[in-house]
């Protein structure tokens, strides 16, 4: 099974089975020793995007928002059988045509990162999709709250929801997680690994 470990804030590292590291949105707490195989960025606010925290592998891919858009579109990506598929993220201080959420196809399991966002027309596509995992943010400050939030996972559907992006400038609020109506919810604290 694929391990998730909850850096803080925006930033996750998610691991394969056979050890290939994925960062998902560097930028808080540690964690940062595996070298990474993938770097994934969902747009370029300084609290997502700190790529040089994460020692890259020979050949690792970067994808960020620039191309995951390249086009004008969605992009998909395919990285020795990671699928990695760029999907739609909005909210009030980011333009759709500036950040995306990411698909992750691995090991038999999907998990849907959502990055910064409020609700998205696309999500109401997810539940056909029979997402394991949503990790979805819900500060409340540009990004949905966790009302909105609560219901972006019931119409998403996944197996389990897990909350992130709690709390502007601190890796975790467990008592505004806590507070989080959402369906199979999962509380990960920071400096925690789970299995996928």
């Amino acid at each position: 099974m694929p391990k998730l470990y909850y850096q803080g804030h925006g930033s996750y590292r998610i691991t394969s089975d056979d050890g290939r590291v994925i960062y998902v949105d560097p930028y808080a707490g540690d964690g940062y020793d595996l070298p990474a195989d993938i770097i994934l960025v969902t747009h370029q606010h300084q609290d997502h995007n700190k790529i040089d925290l994460c020692v890259q592998k020979p050949g690792c891919r970067v994808i960020t928002n620039v191309e995951a858009l390249a086009g004008g579109k969605h992009n998909s990506f395919n990285e020795d059988g990671i699928a990695i598929e760029a999907v739609e993220a909005k909210n009030l201080a980011h333009s759709p045509k500036k950040c995306v959420g990411y698909i992750l196809s691995l090991d038999s399991i999907k998990v849907y990162c959502s990055g910064d966002t409020s609700r998205t027309k696309q999500m109401n596509e997810f539940a056909e999709r029979k997402l394991d995992y949503a990790i979805l943010c819900g500060d409340g400050l540009f990004n949905m709250g966790l009302s909105e939030a609560a219901e972006c996972a019931s119409v998403i559907g996944a197996k389990h929801n897990i909350l992130v992006h709690v709390k502007p400038g601190a890796l975790f609020d467990r008592s505004k997680a806590e507070k989080w109506n959402a369906p199979n919810k999962l509380i990960v604290e920071p400096k925690t690994e789970i299995q996928l």
